[in-house]
């Protein structure tokens, strides 16, 4: 945890550095907010630490790990736009706090400042990060166009819900690692192979983020618990239910998720109810474990030494036993 700890620490420095105040202020202060609002920044360290996994300082992949930073957070503002979100870390967001149109100028902005940001790397390592984010990038808004039809769509199965998260959430996670990859010069091989155990992992991460959106502590996970079932959300648990539980307790849960009547409070103590009882939330909590040990797998075959393969592995532990 200690080292996880100073790729943060680094990464902090060096983004210090990058949000100057620059003229116009009402496109680059929204920018210099989102960015300063916090997070866990497990895109960056994840770059780092690839990087020194496979045997360079972490610092030569500093730019890269910024511009998946910078990215994910131009989605942030993007999403929030989509969602007409008020909050976005406990704080305003920046469609709120300025205005729609400096949200879509702001965020246009930030993803041409994540593509400049290859620019100090050489012409092979810069075609090769910038070829990976443009494919990233792509898939990440089809990701949330998915994310979007499953909203007014009842037929939504595992299998698109799956893919859905893993364009929107983890080809991101995917390709943090295999920028760090890219930048130490490592074999295509072993590039394929952290990109690989980076995306399970990245799907690992969203369905805990599931399962703790209504079983997680609400002074630490850091958003409203039950978030997803006052939302209507079809999320793994959600699907699961639908799938697991007997005829009778379909139609009692799709009533309830339909009821809109009840209070917030009731109507997340029921639904979380539906997801004991129908063993929905075993399955869910399996499917994580699942999905990291899949990960642990792809490690066996990376050529970096046993005590690297050991931080990675810890870092998988970490995330899929996370309570935040």
């Amino acid at each position: 945890m200690q080292q996880i700890e100073h790729y943060q620490e680094s990464f902090l420095n060096h983004l210090e550095g990058f949000t100057v105040h620059k003229e116009p202020k009402n496109l680059y202060n929204p920018i210099n907010y989102i960015l300063e609002l916090g997070g866990k920044r497990l895109r960056p360290v994840l770059t780092l630490m690839t990087a020194e996994v496979f045997g360079v300082n972490p610092q030569t992949a500093m730019d890269a790990a910024l511009s998946i930073e910078v990215f994910h957070n131009f989605s942030l503002v993007h999403d929030d736009i989509m969602d007409d979100a008020p909050l976005r870390r406990g704080e305003e967001t920046v469609h709120e706090k300025w205005n729609l149109n400096t949200g879509i100028l702001s965020g246009d902005a930030m993803l041409i400042m994540a593509y400049q940001l290859f620019e100090n790397y050489e012409a092979e390592t810069f075609q090769a990060l910038a070829k990976l984010f443009s494919k990233t990038a792509l898939e990440v808004c089809e990701g949330q166009q998915y994310d979007i039809d499953f909203e007014t769509r009842d037929d939504v199965t595992i299998n698109e819900y799956l893919k859905m998260i893993e364009y929107k959430t983890a080809v991101l996670v995917g390709a943090a690692m295999k920028m760090g990859a890219i930048v130490a010069k490592a074999s295509k091989e072993d590039q394929n192979s952290i990109y690989e155990f980076g995306r399970l992992l990245g799907i690992a991460f969203q369905l805990q983020d599931d399962y703790l959106d209504a079983f997680g502590n609400p002074e630490t996970f850091g958003k409203q618990v039950g978030g997803d079932i006052i939302e209507n959300k079809k999320t793994y648990l959600y699907l699961k239910t639908m799938e697991l539980g007997t005829n009778e307790d379909e139609k009692e849960f799709l009533f309830l998720m339909q009821n809109n009547v009840l209070s917030n409070e009731d109507k997340v103590k029921a639904a979380k109810q539906f997801f004991e009882d129908t063993g929905a939330a075993k399955t869910t909590q399996e499917a994580v474990k699942d999905y990291t040990n899949k990960a642990f797998k792809v490690l066996e075959g990376l050529n970096i030494p046993e005590d690297k393969k050991q931080l990675l592995r810890v870092f998988g532990e970490q995330l899929m036993t996370r309570r935040v």
